[in-house]
């Protein structure tokens, strides 16, 4: 039987690095398209892309198989981690941003234990004393934020995080402490998204589940891209504070 040097051992895995990290640029590609959807236009996709890259690598360097996490699984947390430090280093997430979402935030919480159900958005402009054009431009505006809010993550027991993200896109295997919480969180999730107005269920079930963009989300509903970005904004907003809610 031939026994392997440890120099030998290094080398292999060395090349089992590479592989990884090299199989897996298309997903860094992909997660910085996905959440770089309607940032400001002053931001440098590549800046991000090397961001991200970092990220494929970190998690390539710390990959543990024995875990039983697939590597896809992991790299994806750690890719939307260094995406979102570098999106908060160049502070997309303004003040004026947070405290425009937390304002939409209360008031539809408000409107919906009023009125027992989900306010239109018609009825959300009117308790805002705003027109129902300003409304909309509200949720171009925090548009960002309800997309990088969903990428908050919990840690399990074992520490590694789990991304509401995660859930929606039902990742691939997790530990089994992320597991339950999986289950949990998807429960919740369930229970919300069923709540939702029929578009935005839609909406929101077309662009996670079936990984349509804006524009094949339009061409379903017959509404234009900026209509079908405020349509989600609005569902995240109304999501993330059922979510935070069961996370507390």
């Amino acid at each position: 039987m031939t026994t392997l040097s440890s120099s030998d051992t290094g080398v292999c895995q060395s090349t089992v690095r590479e592989q990884l990290i090299i199989d897996h640029i298309p997903l860094v590609r992909y997660l910085v398209s996905k959440m770089s959807i309607k940032l400001p236009q002053h931001l440098d996709l590549q800046d991000l892309m090397s961001s991200a890259m970092i990220g494929l690598i970190n998690a390539a360097d710390r990959f543990d198989p024995s875990r039983g996490v697939l590597f896809k699984t992991f790299a994806e947390q750690h890719i939307r981690g260094t995406i979102l430090d570098e999106l908060r280093s160049y502070d997309v997430l303004s003040r004026s941003m947070r405290d425009k979402y937390k304002r939409l935030e209360r008031e539809l919480c408000k409107l919906e234990n009023l009125l027992g159900r989900h306010p239109t958005s018609e009825e959300v402009a009117e308790s805002l004393e705003i027109s129902l054009d300003d409304y909309f431009e509200m949720l171009d505006d925090v548009h960002a934020l309800t997309f990088i809010s969903l990428d908050d993550s919990w840690e399990g027991d074992d520490g590694s995080p789990l991304c509401l993200a995660d859930v929606l896109c039902e990742a691939d295997a997790k530990s089994p402490q992320q597991q339950v919480m999986t289950m949990q969180l998807a429960e919740a999730l369930g229970q919300a998204i069923d709540t939702l107005p029929e578009k935005e269920r839609l909406a929101v079930t077309l662009y996670y589940n079936e990984d349509f963009n804006l524009k094949e989300i339009g061409e379903t509903l017959g509404l234009t891209e900026s209509r079908i970005s405020q349509i989600i904004s609005q569902a995240m907003v109304r999501l993330r504070s059922r979510l935070r809610l069961h996370k507390g």
